[in-house]
């Protein structure tokens, strides 16, 4: 699996009624951003989700990368981040109810919060170098 800087991971948080929340986390700076998911527009079916992948690939110039099945540490800063969402959205929750504006507040507290496993630094300031740097 490809690492490096603005590679990022991404998952679903499910929630209760079908509720959904998707989360995708740079990994060099754990940056995160999170978006509501309208259950109308999933349509997953055994992986059919990212069929589309070189497509996408091919237009946007992203490359998408698979984990293996039941591999949860190949994504661990994702993993590590849906453990710190679920302070703001416990099991059970039903996601549906927070507006994009709650989902973004949420993600500015992340980003905000200082990580052990960057040296204390915040992960918005660990993504403004990372982004600055490439200038």
């Amino acid at each position: 699996m490809k690492r490096g800087v603005h590679t990022r991971e991404g998952d679903l948080i499910v929630g209760s009624n079908n509720s959904y929340i998707a989360t995708l986390v740079e990994r060099h700076s754990r940056f995160v951003m999170l978006a509501k998911v309208a259950n109308k527009s999933l349509t997953w079916d055994r992986g059919s989700e990212m069929s589309g992948h070189r497509k996408f690939t091919m237009t946007t110039k992203i490359d998408v990368y698979f984990c293996d099945p039941q591999s949860p540490w190949q994504r661990g800063n994702n993993e590590n981040t849906n453990r710190l969402l679920r302070q703001y959205f416990p099991i059970g929750t039903d996601i549906s109810e927070f507006s994009q504006a709650k989902l973004s507040a949420v993600a500015r507290q992340l980003n905000k919060r200082p990580r052990k496993t960057l040296q204390y630094q915040r992960p918005a300031e660990k993504f403004e170098a990372c982004v600055a740097s490439t200038r």
